[in-house]
């Protein structure tokens, strides 16, 4: 508002909507977002093995930015895109962008690794180990478990005038190899792949877990996978002198450039480029460590077509997502208490001999009388998802009386009662139609599974929306009821998966108001 200058009364001023002040980039408030994740893990009122998984998430984060965010602008950058965004920026502006705000938050979660978390671990008896530090009867153990175990499984393969450039997967972690031929004194590179079918980390035996002066109860020593290797390249490489080996790892592109209009069948689509992605696109970013030579810096670099903007370099373990593997330890005094989930006091009251053992029943409670009354809020995961969506689905699935079930299915766990649910309401000759929207990312795989299953039981699947995504979480439910059909419906800001529900806070509302039911009846009709 401003002033008018005659009669001192305010008045409103017509702001120009696209002036790039106005708006932030998203690509740089997707990093502030996993900023936030990165602190939870710095944070010191986080328990230490929680903390561990927030530097994982931190990581894993930024793989799926990689793959996707800054692979579109690398595409549009060779495509000589100059469109600006709202906010005014082209897409080289928003790459150099990236790049400036991300180096100092990656460098700071590796030095807070090293400095802070390792040695708090080794406080509660979590020892990971570098190679070099272990005893010799340690090493000896791990030259047996290399040869007998992990030499098997690897491929070194050499790179030069004869032995091109090999193919690197997506995210693939591996070891660039210096050699010398003692009979030519020549110079050799090879390439070894950091095999992922193992475990990163593997932990020695319990009577070789001996700490020198410690006073702490032991709970897991160990090593990291890539070291092993390393320490043990003589097996690999016979009659070759072993000068130096160097750590990186890299991240292709992933985005799914899924052409609609052009495909009669999304899902054949979709199939289509899943393949593609296994290979994976042009690459995007490589991690190294600081010890890596420029010159062999300069030769990865040349064959993977990258830039110095496109190389970040880590002081420390590469690839911290796989810390993730250590919230398995059976150390609840290192963990956040576990959560237990409620019922609603109205389905509580319901039924008083339910105990929370048998939340994952209905435990004879009535979902269409309880609903029927009112509406009924329910709120993950305070509320159990079990004993409340999912059992709602369920009941409707076995209910003589419920016609049909429709519903929307973005993302579900492997093993899915909800699935379930909807194969045995198909089985039981009731109208099932699912929307499964293939183009979840990251989870388009599990999706046209899920989807085939279905449709094997009888389900009517749909699967999305050709040009669009479909994000909405909703099931309709229709029932005859003595002369008059009912329509009863859950409409929720969560994917229907019963793992993620005990994580995440999500809302739903579970009603039977007729305007409800219209309306996704129109939604459902439309799809």
């Amino acid at each position: 508002m401003s002033k008018n200058k005659k009669n001192g009364t305010e008045t409103p001023v017509e702001k120009n909507l696209s002036n790039p002040q106005y708006y932030f980039n998203r690509e740089f408030s997707w990093l502030e977002f996993n900023r936030r994740v990165l602190s939870e893990g710095l944070d010191p009122r986080t328990p230490l093995l929680e903390r561990l998984k927030f530097l994982g998430i931190f990581s894993s984060n930024l793989d799926e930015y990689f793959m996707v965010r800054v692979a579109v602008l690398k595409k549009q950058i060779e495509a000589e895109v100059h469109k600006l965004t709202p906010d005014g920026r082209t897409p080289q502006e928003q790459l150099d962008g990236i790049n400036q705000r991300l180096l100092p938050m990656v460098s700071l979660q590796h030095q807070f690794f090293e400095e802070t978390l390792r040695p708090e671990l080794g406080k509660n008896g979590i020892y990971i180990f570098n190679y070099i530090d272990l005893n010799q009867e340690q090493k000896t153990y791990l030259q047996n478990y290399f040869e007998e175990h992990i030499f098997p499984v690897l491929t070194p393969l050499a790179i030069d005038a004869s032995h091109p450039f090999p193919y690197l997967s997506n995210l693939s972690f591996n070891l660039a190899v210096m050699l010398k031929n003692p009979d030519t004194q020549e110079d050799l590179l090879a390439r070894i792949k950091v095999p992922k079918i193992l475990p990163r980390f593997l932990r020695l035996p319990e009577k070789l877990q001996q700490i020198q002066e410690n006073t702490h109860t032991i709970n897991w020593v160990g090593v990291p996978l890539e070291q092993i290797i390393a320490h043990n390249l003589g097996s690999l490489f016979p009659g070759m002198d072993i000068q130096e080996y160097h750590l990186f790892r890299i991240t292709r592109d992933a985005d799914l450039a899924v052409q609609e209009d052009e495909g009669d069948d999304l899902l054949l689509v979709i199939e289509k480029e899943l393949r593609k992605q296994r290979i994976g696109g042009t690459v995007v970013r490589m991690e190294i460590n600081p010890t890596m030579p420029s010159k062999l810096k300069k030769i990865l670099m040349e064959k993977l077509e990258l830039s110095e903007k496109d190389v970040y370099t880590v002081d420390g373990l590469l690839d911290l997502k796989d810390l993730m593997s250590f919230l398995g330890l059976p150390l609840p005094n290192l963990k956040d208490p576990s959560w237990g989930s409620t019922m609603p006091p109205r389905l509580r009251n319901y039924s008083d001999d339910i105990t929370t053992r048998d939340l994952n029943e209905n435990n004879g409670i009535d979902f269409f009388e309880v609903i029927r009354q009112k509406d009924l809020l329910v709120h993950h995961p305070y509320h159990s998802f079990a004993s409340t969506v999912q059992g709602f689905i369920t009941q409707a699935a076995h209910d003589p009386n419920v016609l049909a079930i429709k519903m929307t299915l973005y993302r579900t766990s492997g093993d899915s009662p909800i699935i379930n649910a909807l194969i045995a309401g198909a089985e039981n000759g009731k109208q099932v139609a699912a929307l499964v929207e293939l183009k979840a990312r990251f989870d388009e795989e599990n999706n046209i599974q899920w989807a085939r299953k279905l449709e094997q039981s009888g389900v009517h699947v749909v699967y999305g929306l050709a040009g669009l995504k479909t994000h909405t979480k909703i099931v309709m439910v229709v029932r005859q009821e003595e002369d008059h059909i009912r329509r009863y419906v859950h409409i929720g800001t969560g994917n229907y998966n019963p793992k993620t529900a005990k994580l995440y806070t999500d809302l739903g509302l579970l009603s039977c108001r007729p305007e409800l039911g219209a309306d996704l009846a129109d939604l459902f009709n439309f799809c």
